[in-house]
């Protein structure tokens, strides 16, 4: 009976242990998310770009042509099932490879892709979904932002991308597309418990001189700052 006791003990204090360890994760997440990065000073709103959520991940929203960058020309049209050369912005989201391709609904979610995710044990890819317009509502906020800020939010996005030796993103061909205007790319980076999709967007946000999360896990931590 004392060995029974021990091993129950020892498993009751793990259980404990993991319990405090997720709810001080999910209480750090919450208190840096509503802690603001100031704004850089004298932001001459020069051009704009956008932040959309699903309402659960946060991409970030270009222009798709501008003096600094055609993006078309990276991210091209013919990679889309629609290949419409028409629309006007390009929609950036990051994240772990296996949920891009593996995990169209959560209700396909594998144990073994949370586990790979959550531990830094998989790849990483950009979703690219381009679209005619964008509207401003709860889902999607407009940023104004000067043009130095966008050649730097332009760096950060390419710097994401892993390249070809000729400097261009690498296709993934797939079946997992989430419309007719979206393509997925190999990405740089391995996303885990501290840097998911939604960190990647709030440093996005940074490296452009935005408001922003202290950190984040969340979309709601970016959208609070943009209520």
């Amino acid at each position: 009976m004392t060995i029974v006791k021990k091993i129950l003990r020892m498993i009751a204090y793990s259980a404990l242990t993991l319990v405090a360890l997720l709810l001080l994760y999910l209480l750090s997440a919450f208190t840096l998310s509503r802690i603001s990065t100031a704004r850089e000073k004298d932001t001459r709103p020069e051009m704009a770009i956008y932040i959309l959520t699903n309402g659960v991940h946060t991409d970030l929203v270009v222009p798709v042509k501008s003096e600094y960058i055609d993006w078309s020309q990276y991210i091209p049209f013919s990679n889309t099932s629609s290949k419409d050369t028409t629309a006007q912005w390009l929609a950036f989201g990051w994240g772990d490879k296996g949920f891009y391709l593996e995990t169209p609904t959560w209700a396909d979610l594998k144990f073994g892709t949370a586990f790979k995710a959550a531990f830094r044990l998989s790849t990483s890819a950009v979703h690219a979904t381009y679209y005619r317009m964008m509207s401003e509502n709860k889902e999607c906020r407009k940023i104004e932002i000067s043009k130095a800020q966008y050649a730097r939010l332009v760096a950060y996005i390419r710097n994401t991308l892993d390249t070809t030796a000729g400097g261009m993103p690498v296709y993934i061909p797939t079946t997992a597309n989430y419309g007719k205007h979206d393509a997925f790319y190999e990405a740089r980076g391995s996303y885990h418990l501290f840097h998911t999709c939604n960190t990647w967007a709030n440093n996005g946000l940074k490296s452009c001189g935005q408001k922003a999360c202290v950190w984040t896990i969340f979309d709601t931590g970016i959208f609070y700052q943009y209520k």
